[in-house]
């Protein structure tokens, strides 16, 4: 298994503010941010700021602060979505579906009768990203 960290891939671009994204919260640990793929609305990333490429290397401090923020995220998707539950997903390495290799945390309101939507590729309008931001936002203050 490979630890190494490409410092290329479109997450640490996103945290140097090379790739613009959907802001749904930030503090010194940790950046959560829109899913531009979601499967489910409201589905957002946790994080960490940190250079991390799972969980297998990331710093206990590090994987601390990703687990408070999801925790915070989490708890208000009922708030923000009107969400019946949540899910967290969290993937390490090819074989265990990682795809971007920085560490982050899915977080997806979940709806009674509601399956998550498949993975499929395809972006999100982002005018439907943006709304979808705002409640968050409204929600986590």
């Amino acid at each position: 298994m490979t630890t190494t960290y490409d410092d290329n891939n479109i997450f640490a671009k996103i945290l140097r503010g090379e790739i613009p994204a959907q802001k749904v919260f930030e503090d010194d640990e940790t950046l959560v941010i829109m899913d531009i793929m979601p499967r489910g609305e409201g589905h957002c990333l946790v994080l960490p700021k940190n250079a991390a490429r799972n969980i297998l290397d990331i710093s206990e401090g590090d994987l601390a602060a990703v687990s408070r923020t999801t925790q915070r995220v989490a708890r208000a998707a009922g708030k923000a979505f009107g969400a019946d539950g949540v899910t967290i997903q969290q993937f390490n390495e090819p074989a265990g579906g990682q795809v971007v290799f920085h560490l982050h945390v899915h977080v997806i309101p979940r709806f009674e009768g509601v399956k998550l939507r498949p993975h499929t590729g395809e972006m999100a309008d982002q005018d439907e990203l943006a709304a979808n931001t705002q409640k968050w936002r409204a929600a986590l203050t």
